[in-house]
Parts: C-alpha cells; structure tokens; sequence
C-alpha cells in the first residue's frame, strides 16, 4: 500500500516551496573579506579571484560603505604591509596596515562590524605564521614566542577599532593567550572567533596570492590540520572553548560541510564557514567560461554551507549574494 503522505505534494508551487523551507540564506549570514594595501586610490585585482581586490585605505572605506548599504553587517580585513622581517612587525605596530583600515572604516561606518585575521604570515618575510628557528627551513613554527606576537597583535587591533578578534594561525593556546592579552588591555568586551578548524588545504592557492602569503619554504602542515581527520577538529574547538572562544570557524568549507555539521552539533556557540579563495575561483572561473549559472550555483553553494550548521559564512561572494537575494 501506498504511503498516505507524498513529499511531492509541497513541492507542486513557488509559494509552498517557500513556505516549507528548512534553510533560508539572509543577508545577515554573510561576512566580506577585504584585503588592504599602503597607498592612495589602488584597486589592483587579483588574477586569480575576478572581482576581487588589494586596495588602498581609501577604497576600503568605500568598498564598506557600499557592504553596509547592501545589508551585509560585517567585515574580515586582511593587510598586505610595504615591508615584511621575521618578527611580523607590520601586524602588531600601532601604524600597522589592518590597524589603519580598521580605524578608518569604524570613523566612516560605525555601524559595520569590523572583524580582523590575527595573524603572522602576511607580515612575515618568511610567509610562516610565527616564529622560525634560526636557519630552519622545515617551516617548524616555534609556538610559545608567537603567541606573544599575536597577543600584541590583537591588542594593537582592539586599539585601532576591532570589533572581533580573529586568530587563524593554529597555534597551541592562541586563543588564551589572545584572551589574557585583550582583558589586560581593557577590551574584555572584544570578543574571539577562533579559526578552531583551519586544515592544511590546496583550496588557500588563489588567497596567497591576494595577501602575498605564500611560504618562502616548506609549508604549513606542521601546524594546520590534516584534511584527513575530523575527530580532531573536535579536539580543537574544545580547547578553544576552554581557552575563551567566544565563536568557531571551519575553514575551507566546501569540502569540510561534514566538519561543520560536527562541530554545530557538539557546541552551542555560533559557528562561522569560510567559503575560501579556491572555493570562490571555482565557480567564477566556470562562469567565465559560460559552463554554470554563477547565481545558481553561489546561493545553492552558501545555502549548502548553512544548512550543515554554519551561523555565518565568510565569501567573497558576499556582495553578488546580497543582491541576488534582495532580488529575491
């Protein structure tokens, strides 16, 4: 006997489709990612992320006027400095590239919320994420010594107008360490998403080039996870949560949907997925080349991310996505 209920029943008309939908992608699940450069009226693209930019100071502040009046209610900033050493000077100096976009994105748009990567490797004459031994050319990252980096960092951040702390590094205790340095500093209310679920992917490629990130040697995997493993991303997030995570991050997410799911189900707190550059490059790249339907294929791509869990959705996609949706 036939069953008395047939799913294709609410599937017959736009309207009811609607109606019973389990996931709905807003503009309030996104967050635009910025890269900032030294200089006065540069937007140079990125060739491999079409749409995308390295821009100057003054056109951040217009690239977040026009995020706020889409909708989009917050940013991630990311810096390229003029110059690079060893001991990331250029992420934790007062003057420091993010730190001059932060202030001058909160005086013009007070409102948006001005999220910053805490991070060493775009700083780096090396391209690591913290502190190498002397002539090593392992990529080893000593870990205690850069968590003072980064404690520095994220103070001079705060200072400059951050509204969150963002450290993606994976380095053992960065969050505490963020965490202690932040309520010593006066800015117990800033709080941390941490990159808790940051795998060593081959999808970063086309990112390394918008922030000029790439290691001069060896490669990260001594400190970033394998792709292989999941239970360990568990491990992870529930040391961050100890050490003071006040939100998540699966990073990349197109291939990681299961991860999110994991880690939604095994914490209550608000649980981010970073659509990356490899992601983002995909589709544009078959756009390009007239084999998808770029709308189709974004806003399913996003929804996927947020019906597996995610709260927010970091994209480069951002800004397409807001108008797509205000179209409805």
């Amino acid at each position: 006997m036939f069953p008395t209920h047939r799913p294709r029943r609410l599937r017959s008309h736009p309207q009811l489709r609607r109606m019973v939908r389990e996931t709905v992608l807003t503009t309030n699940d996104l967050i635009y990612p910025l890269f900032a450069v030294p200089g006065e009226r540069i937007a140079s693209e990125v060739k491999s992320m079409p749409g995308v930019y390295q821009l100057s100071i003054d056109k951040i502040v217009e690239e977040a006027k026009e995020v706020y009046d889409l909708g989009i209610p917050a940013i991630i900033l990311f810096g390229i400095p003029e110059t690079k050493d060893v001991e990331a000077t250029g992420a934790w100096h007062d003057h420091g590239i993010v730190q001059l976009a932060a202030t001058a994105v909160k005086e013009a748009v007070p409102d948006l919320i001005v999220m910053v990567d805490t991070c060493l490797c775009e700083y780096t004459s090396h391209g690591h994420c913290g502190y190498l031994e002397v002539g090593d050319l392992s990529g080893r990252v000593l870990n205690d010594p850069t968590l003072e980096l980064l404690k520095k960092t994220a103070v001079s951040q705060a200072k400059a107008g951050a509204d969150i702390i963002a450290p993606s590094g994976m380095m053992d205790g960065f969050v505490q360490a963020i965490r202690q340095g932040l309520d010593e500093g006066g800015f117990a209310h800033i709080p941390i998403m941490s990159y808790a679920a940051k795998y060593a992917s081959a999808y970063y490629g086309p990112f390394r080039d918008a922030a000029d990130s790439a290691p001069q040697f060896g490669d990260r995997r001594t400190y970033q996870m394998d792709p292989a493993n999941g239970t360990e991303a568990l491990k992870e997030i529930e040391l961050d949560i100890a050490e003071g995570a006040d939100m998540l991050m699966v990073k990349p997410a197109l291939s990681y949907m299961d991860i999110i799911w994991r880690v939604k189900e095994a914490t209550n707190l608000p649980v981010a997925a970073y659509n990356v550059s490899g992601e983002y490059s995909m589709i544009k790249a078959a756009a390009l080349n007239g084999w998808i339907d770029e709308q189709k294929i974004t806003l399913e791509t996003l929804t996927s991310f947020k019906r597996a869990g995610a709260d927010m959705i970091l994209t480069y996609h951002a800004k397409d996505a807001a108008r797509w949706l205000a179209e409805g």
